[in-house]
């Protein structure tokens, strides 16, 4: 169930202990995040596809500058005092939103908002609405490159206490779609397997995962070339790539 609540908030141990891992494609908005004062009408976007690492930036800044996380769609008419952050803010009702951030601006304080996609696209009706997300600077998280996909699975797969040679995890990365959010559901499938077969993980048990969740067979060729097109951002300053 989603809820609206202050730090801490339901992920928050995963992102406590877990290191974000710094790559080209995120640069800009980490850059952005450390420059707050520097962003108009003192609010900054985050988008990109899931898992890309949005909603463990909101926690870090929400934690650093005693800002309450809110998840989108349970935001309320009513808003917290103080810096806000809003993940899945494209799930957020209209009218909500566009009442916390009248009323963030009037009192100066800060609103990060996070989603899948620019929110000058957001198909939103309400004309005030629109005009402030397209006023909005939003950044985005690029898709990721090969070097932080495999060091983002080799960190969930140590966050499982899975122990799993570096062969089969190139295995995993040659067969499994190019994002993060696949890698975290290889993850948690292999994790659940292994428990189910003793704890074990052999390359079977791999190819299972890969069979299971409709990807890439054993059988199928194995992609030889693993580089990867990242996607150019108009809001990307070119000081910060």
């Amino acid at each position: 169930m989603r809820r609206q609540l202050g730090l801490p908030f339901t992920h928050a141990p995963q992102f406590d202990r877990t290191v974000f891992l710094q790559a080209p494609s995120n640069a800009a908005a980490l850059a952005w995040l450390d420059r707050p004062d520097e962003w108009p009408q003192h609010r900054l976007g985050l988008w990109g596809e899931a898992g890309s690492g949005k909603s463990h930036l909101l926690y870090r800044w929400a934690a650093q500058n005693g800002a309450t996380l809110i998840d989108g769609a349970q935001l309320a008419l009513e808003p917290p005092l103080g810096p806000i952050a809003i993940d899945d803010a494209d799930l957020a009702a209209e009218r909500p939103l566009l009442h916390m951030l009248n009323a963030a601006a009037e009192a100066g304080h800060k609103v990060i908002i996070a989603s899948r996609t620019a929110p000058a696209r957001w198909p939103v009706r309400l004309p005030d609405l629109a005009s402030r997300l397209r006023a909005l600077l939003a950044v985005e998280i690029r898709p990721a490159e090969d070097d932080l996909l495999r060091g983002l699975l080799r960190a969930l797969l140590s966050d499982r206490q899975l122990p799993v040679a570096e062969p089969m995890q190139e295995f995993l990365l040659q067969r499994l779609p190019r994002t993060p959010a696949a890698l975290r559901e290889a993850a948690a499938l292999l994790d659940r397997l292994a428990m189910a077969a003793g704890g074990r993980i052999t390359r079977t048990l791999a190819a299972e995962v890969v069979a299971t969740l409709g990807f890439e067979t054993e059988d199928e060729p194995v992609r030889e070339d693993l580089g990867w097109h990242a996607v150019v951002t108009s809001h990307d300053s070119p000081g910060f790539l």
